[in-house]
């Protein structure tokens, strides 16, 4: 019988690889039943949508919910691990979850099950207790009644891992750094696609059924060659790594939390997790499941591209169409993707949604920015000093905007008469930028004009940047709005309020 005859379990469908495996499963035909903590987070994901979805609210740790989820499957991927647990105890935590899986498995008569395990080799007789942890529930599936697959898997590169976002951070805020000495340790990353890429072929390959196979990429290297290569793709200067002796795992962690959003929770296991060497023993997975692996700069260089694919993956930018793995995906950690920093004006207007719409239609080229013409002509003159486009490229035509149109130094990524236009930054600067432009009903005969800026710094240059233009941009865009108000006769009543994604997330929502 053939495994797309009956629901795919996914558990931990809400976590960084699930939720970049069931979108890939579904594209190949696959029913999945996700399950989740929260139905209301699994239903916010793009694929929740699509018509071979089915949400389960489900929790390892309660028997009844495990038991319900995996009802009428036939195979299930593992894909829990217990980082963060009350009080530390995520070992017993994970240790009750396993067999709870057991259990639920061999009631609802599955074939097969799935789990992505961690690799490492102890480095002088000791191991993390958190890939102690991931080795133990590896064997209690195994011993199991259901046959259980253990892929073992190092270091995963793409935008949203943890781990991955340890070493943005790293690299992008700290010209120097001392490190401790395992950076010096061996590791051998794999991208996310090629994790991905392997989970679904366990599905079709019966030779994968019950057995352990170490999955890594083609490079083998310490953290530093990590921490250069991505610096070198990020654009950004060489890196001085020093490592010192007395840093020690926890103060690495707490370091981490001190420089980057990523909580000490799970910097710490992470951490941990670097002093021992994760390389691959054995590669029968490669005869199996033959795939053309990523390199780390490769699968790095993909994690980094999408500004340039004119992406900033957020949610509410996250259409539901099936998007690069190593990119960021709507529901991944606030943490993830790097910092996003944004500032937004709005202001009510009496008047209606094409009143408005038509002098933003018309905006740039010779028709101007409304506010503070020689302050955006100087800028675009600055920016061809340093080799950018300026403002010579003007605008295809003086009244109609299409999706890819040259509109001065930006770019149009989405335009929706009379409500959005969004543009892209193509001007020199030290990160990527975003300029949001939105019309909402605001009520008795009146709209309200949104104007949201984010830019996603590079490297600590881009994050003073930011900081030092701020009061400009607020200055200017506030100017804006009121410019765009008088341009139409309907001077504002008030000042433009300020607001952030943080502060409204629904101004965003599509």
């Amino acid at each position: 019988m053939s495994v797309k005859s009956n629901p795919v379990l996914v558990t931990g469908a809400t976590g960084y690889v699930g939720g970049r495996l069931i979108p890939a499963l579904l594209d190949e035909g696959y029913r999945v039943r996700a399950m989740g903590r929260s139905t209301a987070k699994l239903s916010c994901r793009p694929w929740a949508r699509h018509p071979k979805i089915e949400l389960a609210e489900g929790d390892v740790l309660k028997q009844d919910s495990l038991h319900a989820a995996a009802a009428g499957c036939k195979v299930a991927f593992y894909l829990v691990h217990s980082m963060i647990s009350e009080k530390g105890k995520f070992a017993e935590a994970d240790r009750r979850a396993a067999h709870n899986m057991v259990e639920a498995a061999n009631s609802a008569g599955l074939t097969r099950m799935v789990y992505l395990g961690g690799l490492a080799e102890a480095k002088d007789g000791i191991l993390s207790k958190h890939l102690q942890s991931r080795i133990e529930v590896a064997d209690i599936l195994q011993a199991g009644p259901v046959p259980t697959t253990d892929l073992r898997a190092p270091m995963i590169l793409g935008s949203g891992s943890a781990s991955f976002e340890i070493l943005r951070y790293l690299v992008e805020r700290l010209p120097a750094m001392l490190t401790p000495r395992w950076v010096r340790s061996l590791n051998q990353p794999i991208a996310i696609r090629d994790v991905v890429a392997y989970l679904m072929g366990c599905l079709e390959k019966d030779e994968t059924i019950g057995a352990t196979f170490d999955i890594g990429g083609p490079d083998t290297l310490t953290y530093q060659d990590l921490l250069e290569i991505y610096a070198e793709e990020a654009g950004l200067p060489k890196r001085l790594i020093v490592p010192v002796p007395v840093l020690t795992p926890t103060l690495s962690a707490y370091w981490i939390r001190f420089i980057s959003p990523v909580p000490t929770s799970i910097g710490l296991p992470l951490t941990e997790g670097l002093t021992s060497d994760a390389v691959c023993t054995e590669n029968r997975i490669k005869d199996i499941i033959p795939l053309k692996l990523l390199s780390c700069r490769e699968a790095i260089r993909l994690a980094l591209d999408r500004v340039e694919q004119e992406q900033i993956e957020t949610c509410w930018l996250d259409a539901g169409e099936l998007i690069e793995p190593e990119w960021a995906h709507c529901g991944d950690a606030e943490w993830a993707g790097g910092t996003i920093l944004d500032v937004g004006y709005r202001l009510r207007i009496n008047a209606s949604a094409d009143d408005v719409w038509r002098p933003i239609s018309k905006i740039g080229g010779k028709n101007g920015w409304y506010f503070m013409n020689p302050l955006w002509r100087l800028r675009g003159f600055l920016d061809r000093l340093v080799g950018g486009v300026g403002l010579k490229r003007g605008r295809r035509h003086p009244t109609e905007l299409m999706v890819g149109d040259a509109l001065d130094f930006w770019r149009v990524l989405k335009v929706e008469p009379p409500r959005r236009l969004l543009l892209l930054a193509e001007m020199k600067a030290p990160g990527g930028a975003l300029l949001d432009f939105q019309i909402r009903p605001g009520g008795d005969s009146q709209v309200e004009l949104q104007l949201l800026s984010r830019f996603l710094p590079k490297g600590l240059l881009g994050i003073l940047y930011w900081y030092a233009m701020y009061p400009l941009h607020a200055w200017l865009f506030s100017g804006l709005l009121k410019s765009i108000a008088g341009s139409i006769g309907k001077p504002a009543e008030t000042a433009p309020q300020r607001f952030t994604s943080e502060t409204d997330p629904t101004c965003l929502l599509e």
